[in-house]
């Protein structure tokens, strides 16, 4: 099992747009009795009302964005290329209809009642502050809204405090 320092978010010396859109993250949420997660490729990461912030998106029908919107905090895992393929399969299944983080094979381990994976590279523990239903009339560029939003299946904007980063040490 890995160990974890906390470093400070300003410490973090990633590419975010590797990070997130080419290696993924899982976006994680839930308490010590139940627990969802799923595998985001959109994102970012920047400063907002003063803070260190993610912003993230969920489609309505994804079963996390429940667990999301029930607590008041989640965590960003993010992970080496060697868990590329659990990455991919935790993003194809929902946990409505399998328990798919034990089939994964990682290790939830939690922070402060915060859920996160022991295996990861890095995590980040976030208490969300702000959340909006995007919708069409919003995008500017209507090629958009056909190309991602064919159904009307809006994401939700969430921004949250980056509350703690972890850095695995080995």
């Amino acid at each position: 099992m890995k160990q974890f320092k906390i470093i400070p978010p300003e410490m973090l010396r990633k590419n975010v747009f590797q990070s997130i859109g080419k290696e993924w993250m899982l976006i994680t949420a839930g308490n010590q009795d139940k627990v969802n997660t799923m595998t985001a490729s959109w994102g970012g990461l920047g400063v907002m009302y003063g803070k260190n912030v993610a912003f993230i998106v969920i489609r309505p029908q994804r079963y996390t964005k429940e667990f999301i919107d029930d607590k008041t905090t989640f965590s960003l895992s993010f992970f080496e290329k060697e868990h590329k393929k659990t990455m991919n399969y935790l993003g194809s299944v929902s946990g409505r209809v399998e328990d798919k983080i034990e089939k994964s094979g990682l290790t939830v381990e939690y922070l402060e009642d915060t859920p996160y994976f022991s295996e990861a590279s890095y995590v980040l523990i976030c208490r969300k502050l702000f959340k909006q239903t995007l919708n069409g009339e919003s995008l500017l560029d209507e090629k958009l809204d056909h190309t991602w939003y064919p159904n009307g299946d809006y994401h939700d904007l969430y921004i949250a405090e980056i509350t703690k980063v972890l850095k695995a040490t080995r």
